[in-house]
């Protein structure tokens, strides 16, 4: 039995959405709400360097390496309403340099942060900022 114009038809929209919904997957699991791991690398590096979270969620910071790290907010790049964050539980970013030994997250260890006001949020480790171990969370 022949298709006529109107089954065609139907047939393509319905393409056209499987389609579409197929070619958004990859761009909304970018975007997940779920919370995030993050690993200190032996190569003085977090991975991933940037991740996306929606508010109300935690990034867990692993340290992966041999070596110990900290996670250190930049405070003058922190979203307008947001709460200081550092490994070592510090209030401000000059409390964490003066104070590192305490922010050190040794070898196995983990530090999680659960981040409520949107933005994005830039942050370091303290004894390798100058190898470029930095990132980013952006919270949407």
């Amino acid at each position: 039995m022949p298709f006529n114009c109107a089954d065609r038809r139907a047939i393509l929209r319905l393409g056209g959405t499987a389609l579409a919904t197929i070619g958004t997957a990859g761009c909304l699991q970018s975007r997940s709400s779920t919370d995030r791991t993050v690993t200190m690398t032996g190569e003085f590096g977090f991975d991933p360097a940037a991740t996306t979270i929606a508010p109300g969620r935690t990034v867990t910071w692993k340290n992966t390496s041999d070596v110990a790290h900290t996670v250190t907010a930049s405070e003058a790049e922190l979203p307008d309403g947001a709460t200081y964050f550092a490994s070592g539980g510090f209030e401000s970013e000059r409390a964490a340099r003066n104070t590192l030994t305490a922010g050190l997250i040794e070898p196995t260890s983990e530090y999680e942060r659960t981040f409520e006001v949107p933005g994005t949020y830039h942050y370091y480790c303290i004894p390798h900022e100058s190898s470029g171990m930095l990132g980013t969370v952006q919270v949407e």
